[in-house]
């Protein structure tokens, strides 16, 4: 994985107490609309992780196999980011 190390590490770290915060509010049994905004909130730092980690595949591995000039590897690159893509259209 060539993103940034640190900051998904941090974003990552960041959704997981904001998930811990949800299960204590869900034992607290607190306002739904307050843990749904809490999920959410958590779900964002996800998605933010998930986009340099993205951008770390494109900026290296896809641009690495381009350089490559292998026909091959470039369509395995892309087609593994359009596969992940289409999950995350899901």
């Amino acid at each position: 994985m060539m993103a940034d190390h640190k900051k998904v590490a941090r974003l990552v770290s960041n959704a997981r107490g904001q998930l811990d915060a949800v299960l204590r509010m869900i034992e607290e049994d607190r306002y739904c609309i307050d843990v749904s905004t809490q999920l959410l909130a958590a779900q964002s730092l996800i998605k933010k992780a998930n986009r340099e980690v993205l951008k770390g595949h494109t900026e290296h591995c896809i641009r690495d196999a381009m350089h490559s000039g292998d026909d091959a590897q470039i369509e395995q690159k892309i087609g593994e980011l359009l596969e992940c893509l289409d999950k995350m259209s899901r």
